[in-house]
């Protein structure tokens, strides 16, 4: 029986047969303790007391009868104790023999219990799921699909947390991060899951009864605006506008502050002052009719949403899956003169 040196470290033992019928493999490190030799022994003795014939269970295992018959003799030697009565026509099992049989069987069927399990979770998307997002992504792309995701998929269970600051997503156990492409690693994997995002310039219904809607940027200097803080330190955003080819930064005034994208449009809805958002976090509010938008031919795109995962690790089901279903639930377009993203607190000056 060999081992193979695999890339991780460790050496793939050939095991088999398991209660099914079947082989079964499993891995051992280098420094667990135990005794290589002896575990292929011990499964050499599995194949041949149940095929009773050296040459059937060298067939079996894929080795040749007389390594199988040296392996033999080695775990007796080993173990000082015969296993086997071996004639030039037949083999049977010990007492002894039988005895270890009986203790081993167990422990192969475990083994392989665990890796068809593996197999399936490798197949089928089950188990934890965890991802670092950024506010908006959490809201464009993972909101929209999560009911019909755990629907789809009721054995993952998804877990979401959220913050502006870049984070190493190996280092804090995630699976994968969804954020603006400059804060991608350069060893990720990145998929697009959001394209360039349009800018909603919006207010309440209940706020512009009062007060006459803005035709243009400067006309914000005559409204209360939700002001927008990068980050709890950082600086408190311009907002940009495009038209025709022409940029404008604006400085806005208001009331409230805030460093979410949410509570932003939160505070636009409850009639605060006008936000700057994005049209996937404004979209349901614009639908029931709480918000209206304004200034939206001045209302410039957005660098879209990347999800990232490390390229060194196989894609857990769960996680290739999602991504299927963002990718197919969204579609997008190429956009001109896209403007940076204000959501993002690692931009802050």
């Amino acid at each position: 029986m060999t081992f193979e040196r695999s890339s991780k470290g460790f050496n793939v033992l050939a095991v088999g047969p398991n209660k099914n019928g079947g082989l079964i493999a499993f891995s051992v490190e280098e420094n667990s303790g135990m005794d290589r030799g002896d575990l292929a022994n011990l499964t050499a003795f599995i194949a041949v007391a149940d095929q009773r014939s050296f040459r059937a269970a060298a067939s079996r295992l894929g080795v040749t009868p007389s390594a199988l018959s040296h392996s033999m003799r080695q775990l007796e030697e080993r173990l000082a104790v015969r296993l086997l009565h071996r004639t030039t026509r037949s083999v049977s099992v010990t007492d002894a023999g039988l005895r270890l049989l009986e203790r081993l069987r167990p422990a192969v069927d475990q083994i392989a219990d665990a890796l068809e399990d593996l197999n399936r979770e490798r197949s089928r998307p089950v188990g934890r799921l965890r991802i670092y997002a950024i506010h908006t992504a959490a809201a464009a792309v993972i909101a929209p699909v999560w009911q019909r995701f755990l629907q789809t998929y009721p054995e993952v269970h998804l877990e979401l947390q959220l913050g502006e600051a870049p984070v190493d997503i190996v280092a804090k156990g995630f699976d994968a991060g969804i954020g603006t492409q400059d804060r991608v690693a350069t060893d990720m994997v990145i998929v697009r899951v959001m394209g360039p995002m349009k800018v909603a310039v919006v207010g309440a219904p209940s706020y512009f009864a009062q007060r006459r809607r803005p035709r243009g940027p400067d006309d914000l200097a005559r409204h209360s605006c939700v002001q927008y803080r990068r980050g709890a330190e950082g600086a408190v955003f311009e907002w940009p506008f495009e038209r025709k080819g022409k940029s404008r930064k604006i400085s806005v005034d208001g009331r409230v502050m805030v460093n979410d994208p949410d509570l932003s449009v939160r505070a636009a809805v409850d009639g605060l002052g006008i936000a700057y958002t994005i049209e996937a976090l404004a979209e349901p509010f614009l639908r029931s009719g709480q918000l209206v938008r304004v200034l939206e031919d001045w209302s410039p795109f957005i660098e879209g949403l990347f999800l990232y995962y490390p390229g060194h690790r196989q894609v857990p089901a769960a996680l290739r899956a999602l991504i299927d279903m963002i990718r197919t639930t969204r579609g997008w377009t190429p956009a001109k003169g896209l403007v940076e993203n204000p959501f993002t607190a690692d931009r802050a000056s």
